[in-house]
Order: C-alpha cells, then structure tokens, then sequence
C-alpha cells in the first residue's frame, strides 16, 4: 500500500486509540490455558493480531466476534504440538503460544526464523524455572516441568517473557515469584485476566510478581485498554501540527513520564482520569539546560520514557529550540531511521547506535519513503504530517501492525493522506 501525505494540516477533533495489540495477544494466548470461554472486548484487528488469531484458530481455538471488537474465545483441546515457520514468521509475540501448548500438551516445537539472541530473555527464564529447552538452528524445542516454589530473576524486562512465565506459574508451578518482572500496562491487563481465571498473583503493576497458581484455571472477560504508544504519538503529532486534540481512553497512571518527557521538549498536555487535551502550540521551548546539551530524553524500562516513543521524540526535538541527546537505551536499532529525518532537512548527528543529537528548530519537506520503520511506530508517518509538501510512503501497510485504523482515523482529524492500493 502507497500512501500520499500532505504535510502541515493542521489536525482537530477528537480521537480514540484502538486496543493495544500487545495486550490483545497475551489476553488471547491466555484464553488458550483454560478449555473454558473467555471473552475479550476492544481486541484490535491489526495485521499482527489477526496472524495470533490464526495461528490461535490452527491449534485448536475456536473463536467467536459477538461483535465489530468483542471475542468470544474456547479452546476445548490445543490439537497441535508444533508451530512451523510458515505460522511463526518473524513474530517474537508467537512465542506467547507456548505456555497454553506446553501445559496443555507437555511439548512443544517452535520454528522460527530470527536469531536465539532475540529471545535470550525467554530461553534464560525456561531454564530457570526448570524446563527442558533444546535449541537447534531454526528451531527450538521445550518439555514441560512441573515445580513446588521457583524464584527467577530476568536479565532483561521483556514484557513477552514476564507473560510467558506468569502463564506458565499458574499451571505448572504452585508458587513462582519474578524478579525484574515487566510492568507496563498490558502486563498488568494479562495478571488482571490470570486473576480473574482463578489464579492469585500479588504484585501487580510491580517489577516482582509472586505467582500462586489454582486448581485449575476457570473461564474469565477482559476488556483490553487503549494502546498508550498511539496516544502519546497521536497527541505529540497533533501538537507539531500546530491542531487542538482530545485524546480519549488514557488512563493518567500511563501517561504520567510520557506526559512530563514532552513538557521538557515543549509540548503541555492536559491529562485527566479518561483523557488528555492537546492544546494549540505556537513553537516548543525546552524547559531544561543540561551541561552539554539543552536537554536529554533518555528511554528505560516502564515506567520510565518508554523506547517505542523514541521516535517521537526525536521529531519532538526536531521542531523545538535547542540541542537535545536522545539516548536509546534499550534498543541497538531504534535510531536508525534519523537518516529519513536527516533527508528532510533535520540537524542531527547520530553519535553511536544508542544516541542522536538533535539541534532544532528545523523546518522539514517531504521525501519519498521505500517503507517506514516498523520500530520507529508512528514517528515517520508524523514527520510526514509535519513536513512542508507532499510526501510518499511505499509499504505503508505495515503501519497497521500494531495500530488498528490509524490512517483512516488521522483523516478524520483534518490530516491529508491519500491511500492508494
């Protein structure tokens, strides 16, 4: 899909994010641990989802939309042992598929066709929680173990392997505590699910879960929150694009370090219980002076300034007055869409893997993009919208991966994207 995107419009009106697409396949791998029904409302139909949905219906689901965005889902038998390549794809989120095939079935084979170091976390937490795990080139290989009390510590926050491990306490251990656990919002929505199918886990919205698993898991409802990632971009794009906005669905808890983040770089949002107000900007001050720079944005695990938001950030400093480091912390390649930004007229020096350098304000033009980089989220698309003239994006499907209806919802605020096939 091509899309054309006039730049500078400014964007009015009010907007609802779709479900967060990481939430909605834990919440469904889940469902797959019990052969009772589980019902899930606000699941978001992004390309992503829908391939979890698949693969969810190959092994056994049998699934039921009640409605456009509720889910009835009932795995009465997990029929299979195996996922190929051809259903894992590059995915890292398939590797939720496990717990309810490994505690269901006892075995499992997973082909995959991204290197082991992706998902190291993972192989580390299987290991210590006492499950036999043989990798080979292309695959990998698991037999379940049961255990009395397990306490683990991850070497990373992946919020996979935190959902991984919690799934797998409550069926194949009597108490698991994690150390170094995920906290982010859709870690909280999987142990509130978990919670209500039967399970007790304490330390919810922490970084150490302990974990009592039940007799047996039960049937649950769940309704899976807004995404916070598109939120927090749609509010900043709306902001540069000099527009007034309201933001539905956000929970203040979320949006609490992006909120403040974008203060420093000049962008004030009004946040409430249920929403947040982007008022009109007539230019972005920053509100620090460091020693070396005006200001550094720095990415950590939540509930600090989350890494998919980097992205925006950088396009953040790109219209505000200063010097401001981005440090990516987490990631070795969430930089390396700057040289789009650089294209378009932005001043940045990309010092390392890790950190950029942006000197602003910069008016920006359109250029011609082959695809957006799926891990800078929203950020190029935005940088479009802020951009002087008409620019085109080739591949623009993969927008949809994680954000349910962006483009046609951004429309619906005044932005001019054209879609064409």
């Amino acid at each position: 899909m091509r899309i054309r995107v006039e730049g500078r419009k400014p964007l009015n009106g009010s907007y609802r994010p779709a479900g967060n697409t990481n939430a909605a396949m834990a919440l469904l791998a889940a469902a797959l641990m019990t052969d009772k029904p589980v019902t899930l409302h606000n699941v978001p139909k992004t390309t992503n989802m829908q391939a979890m949905l698949a693969v969810a219906e190959k092994i056994g689901a049998h699934l039921t939309w009640t409605d456009e965005q509720t889910l009835v889902i009932q795995a009465e038998q997990i029929t299979r042992r195996a996922l190929t390549l051809a259903e894992t794809g590059g995915l890292v989120g398939m590797m939720l598929f496990l717990p309810p095939i490994l505690t269901r079935r006892q075995h499992i084979r997973v082909e995959i066709d991204f290197p082991l170091n992706r998902i190291r976390t993972h192989l580390e937490a299987l290991n210590d929680l006492g499950i036999q795990v043989v990798t080979t080139p292309g695959a990998l290989e698991c037999k379940a173990a049961t255990w009395e009390k397990r306490e683990i510590i991850l070497s990373q926050t992946s919020v996979t392997a935190t959902g991984m491990v919690m799934m797998l306490a409550t069926r194949l251990g009597k108490e698991t505590i994690i150390h170094n656990a995920a906290c982010e919002p859709h870690v909280e929505e999987l142990a509130d699910l978990l919670c209500e199918m039967g399970a007790h886990i304490e330390g919810i919205g922490s970084n150490v879960l302990r974990i009592i698993a039940p007799p047996e898991l039960t049937g649950g409802e769940a309704t899976i929150g807004i995404d916070h990632i598109e939120a927090a971009s749609v509010a900043a794009i709306a902001a540069l694009s000099g527009g007034r906005v309201q933001v539905d669905g956000t929970h203040r808890q979320d949006m609490q370090m992006i909120a403040k983040t974008y203060r420093q770089l000049g962008i004030q949002l009004e946040v409430d219980e249920q929403f947040m107000y982007v008022p009109k900007h007539e230019n972005f001050t920053l509100s620090s002076r460091e020693e070396d720079v005006d200001l550094s944005v720095e990415t950590s695990p939540w509930p600090a300034y989350p890494s998919d938001l980097s992205a925006i950030a950088t396009l953040i400093a790109t219209q505000a007055r200063g010097t401001v480091l981005i440090h990516e912390k987490l990631f070795n390649n969430r930089l390396l869409f700057v040289d789009k930004l650089k294209a378009m007229g932005a001043q940045i020096v990309l010092c390392d893997p890790h950190r950029a350098i942006v000197v602003g304000p910069t008016p920006l033009h359109a250029i011609y993009m082959d695809t957006p980089d799926v891990r800078a989220g929203l950020g190029m698309l935005g940088a479009a919208l802020v951009a002087e003239g008409e620019s085109v994006i080739d591949n623009a499907q993969v927008i949809e991966r994680t954000f349910a209806g962006v483009l046609t919802k951004l429309q619906a605020l005044g932005a001019q994207i054209r879609i064409e096939a």
